[in-house]
């Protein structure tokens, strides 16, 4: 079933690697990214997600992995 994309929905067109509220929304829970059919982020919003989750793991304020 389509889901709308949360951040068209929202309008919300920056989606900043601080925010770890809501980047962990779009992960599982073995801390990986989840695919766009789970989550129904558009293909614009899924690049720059996946991004801001990178980018946060290497900073440390998101794990890579769960215990």
């Amino acid at each position: 079933m389509y889901k709308p994309c949360y951040f068209c929905k929202n309008n919300l067109e920056e989606i900043d690697w601080k925010n770890t509220e809501i980047l962990r929304r779009f992960l599982t829970g073995q801390a990986k990214i989840a695919s766009p059919k789970r989550t129904g982020a558009c293909r614009k919003h899924q690049r720059i997600l996946t991004h801001a989750i990178k980018r946060a793991r290497f900073i440390a304020l998101l794990p890579y992995t769960t215990r």
